[in-house]
């Protein structure tokens, strides 16, 4: 397993890996798969670009990218000691193998690095897979946000989960 940030270079393989997760799983993001696929492949390269106010990692197993997990940092004086993990998403043949785990430890530790003091993150209420996952890297759920999403028409609640990362002064 190799876990690295993504270059602009990955995006055609992290397009196809996103666009799967967003298709399989509807109801765990928040964005869908038919706006996505709709954009072109440039929006992604401008995702994955060093310039980007959000980082992403890929998991890789045996040379296939078999994962992705990204950091959105704050940037308002306000809000900026936070930072919010997004896009999480293990393909299910390579699940079980710690790797879920391995990102979602990358965020922490590069948050970390970074000076950021508090992550948060959201996970659709019922998905108890993932909620254990955080749970183990160390998160807790403060609340949920009734009605977040809409897939479909059925609506979707989302369980806010933090990790403080510092004291908060």
């Amino acid at each position: 397993m190799q876990i690295r940030r993504l270059e602009i270079s990955d995006a055609p393989v992290y397009r196809e890996l996103r666009l799967r997760g967003l298709r399989e799983h509807p109801d765990a993001f928040t964005s869908s798969f038919e706006e996505e696929n709709l954009r072109p492949p440039a929006d992604t390269e401008k995702r994955l670009a060093a310039t980007s106010d959000t980082v992403m990692w890929g998991g890789f197993i045996e040379g296939t990218l078999a994962g992705v997990v990204g950091m959105t940092r704050e940037t308002r004086l306000k809000n900026r000691h936070k930072a919010t993990l997004v896009a999480m998403y293990v393909a299910p043949e390579y699940g079980g193998r710690g790797l879920g785990l391995a990102l979602v430890n990358t965020v922490v530790q590069a948050a970390k690095a970074a000076g950021v003091e508090l992550l948060v993150l959201t996970v659709t209420e019922g998905n108890r897979q993932a909620a254990a996952l955080y749970e183990r890297a160390g998160f807790a759920a403060f609340g949920v946000e009734p009605d977040a999403i809409r897939v479909n028409g059925v609506p979707y609640g989302k369980q806010h989960m933090s990790l403080q990362l510092t004291s908060a002064t």
